[in-house]
């Protein structure tokens, strides 16, 4: 928009400065001309008052020596003839046998009046001529001719051209900046509504300067932050929620778990399958109670860390996963499952995450690898590093997920297979992704091959700038 507006102003700008610019050139080159001609035809006078003295005591001598003097003095020609056409004074290196001098003098023998010169410009070089007759009313007693000389003229018009294109350079370079300090003023506090519609976006509160731009900006800029607090308090209170009521139902849950468990000697056959289902109940429950509570601190982890807050120290991944991986190897041994030792270097990579997260984001992997994979599979874990990032993989041969489902599989409550899936609350993939993206980090599920999962997480190096 800034690129745009600045054409506009800019645009405007040159076009007010050429709309001055253009008539004073035309305005100086006719002023200059008309100097010239008024200066030249006073000196045309004069020698037809000399040339009629002439005619009149029949003798040149003195309008000759005039010409030649003006001839001298000035670089310009004169030829003055009589009635009958025949010259009295050449002087200058034009002659009255010249074509265009035999054509000002029968025009003035006519008594036709002269026609005057062009409007002059810096580019001009061709003299012009002047003609008037000698004599009054309809008795013409001969012609005088001038040829003025037009360098000087033009090389003023020059100059005086060049002082006006100076004057609108420096007057454009002005309005120019105007139109940069302009546009900078009503597009920045656009820029800032944006950034802050993005930081809004994402979750985090977002307060722009309300004192810049015009009054239309400053009380949109002012609308905007009061919107911000409203949906950012709107978002904290959702998650204090969540995480309140996950929390404060532990104590009921706790209990509720004691004296389902007491009663377990008291049902009787009948009775055992519904008490297992019961059990199942209250185990998913728990369960869930669990996940939605870290999902309220992973998302309360994100705003501290995208509000500035500093985070834990980073943390080797190398270590880490071969730490998880052994972690696991019981359970994938129980479902039937093959897990491949992460393959350790000496080197250690830290990330940009803390231990904590890192581990519980690997557990979630492991575990749906492990539960989901199917017996007989085989789960192969590893890491690559980048310039700016490092990222840890979990890769099965099972049965994998569909386009569709891989693109849902982060979702909260979705589990593979629909609601009536056998375990799992939906929470676990929301959860590393929160964990992960709060890191500046990404979650990305592929399909592996040539049938399977794979899970790829890309967290940024301690120490540098993705």
């Amino acid at each position: 928009m800034r690129a745009r507006l600045l054409v506009v102003l800019v645009a405007l700008a040159l076009t007010v400065v050429a709309a001055f610019a253009i008539p004073l050139f035309g305005s100086t080159a006719a002023q200059r001309t008309q100097q010239l001609v008024i200066a030249r035809n006073a000196d045309v006078d004069r020698f037809v008052v000399l040339a009629q003295q002439a005619v009149d005591a029949g003798d040149a001598t003195t309008l000759a020596v005039d010409a030649a003097r003006y001839s001298s003095l000035y670089g310009e020609a004169v030829v003055v003839v009589d009635a009958r056409g025949l010259p009295l004074v050449e002087t200058g290196g034009m002659t009255a046998a010249e074509p265009v001098v035999r054509s000002l003098v029968e025009s003035a023998l006519r008594n036709q009046p002269a026609k005057g010169p062009e409007q002059l410009s810096p580019w001009s070089a061709d003299p012009v001529s002047f003609s008037r007759p000698v004599g009054t009313g309809t008795r013409v007693a001969g012609v005088v001719v001038l040829r003025a000389s037009v360098t000087t003229a033009a090389a003023d018009i020059t100059t005086r051209w060049s002082a006006i294109v100076a004057g609108a350079i420096l007057v454009a370079v002005v309005f120019v900046l105007l139109a940069v300090l302009l546009a900078r003023w009503m597009v920045r506090p656009l820029h800032e509504l944006e950034t802050g519609v993005q930081a809004v976006t994402e979750g985090y509160r977002a307060q722009v300067p309300d004192r810049a731009g015009p009054r239309e900006l400053r009380s949109l800029a002012t609308s905007f932050n009061r919107m911000s607090d409203a949906v950012v308090e709107a978002s904290e209170q959702q998650r204090r929620l969540v995480a309140d009521a996950s929390h404060q139902l532990r104590n009921p849950m706790a209990a509720l778990r004691l004296r389902v468990d007491s009663l377990a000697a008291q049902v009787d056959g009948d009775g055992q399958r519904a008490y297992r289902a019961t059990v199942a109940e209250v185990e998913r429950l728990e369960s869930l109670l669990d996940g939605l509570l870290a999902l309220a601190l992973a998302e309360s982890a994100a705003t501290r860390l995208a509000a500035g807050e500093s985070g834990d120290e980073p943390c080797d991944l190398p270590a880490v996963l071969a730490e998880r991986v052994d972690a696991w190897r019981p359970s994938a041994e129980d479902a039937g499952v093959g897990l491949a030792a992460a393959d350790c270097h000496d080197e250690p990579v830290p990330v940009r995450c803390s231990e904590s997260e890192l581990a519980q984001v690997l557990d979630v992997l492991l575990d749906n690898a492990v539960h989901y994979a199917g017996r007989g599979a085989a789960i192969t874990t590893g890491y690559e590093t980048g310039d700016a990032t490092a990222t840890v993989f979990v890769s099965d041969n099972g049965p994998g997920l569909s386009t569709e489902d891989r693109e849902r599989a982060t979702e909260r409550f979705w589990r593979a297979g629909g609601d009536g899936a056998p375990r799992g609350t939906g929470l676990g993939l929301a959860i590393a992704s929160q964990h992960v993206l709060a890191r500046g980090g990404t979650l990305e599920l592929r399909e592996a091959a040539p049938h399977g999962l794979e899970v790829r997480v890309e967290l940024p190096l301690a120490g540098r700038t993705p």
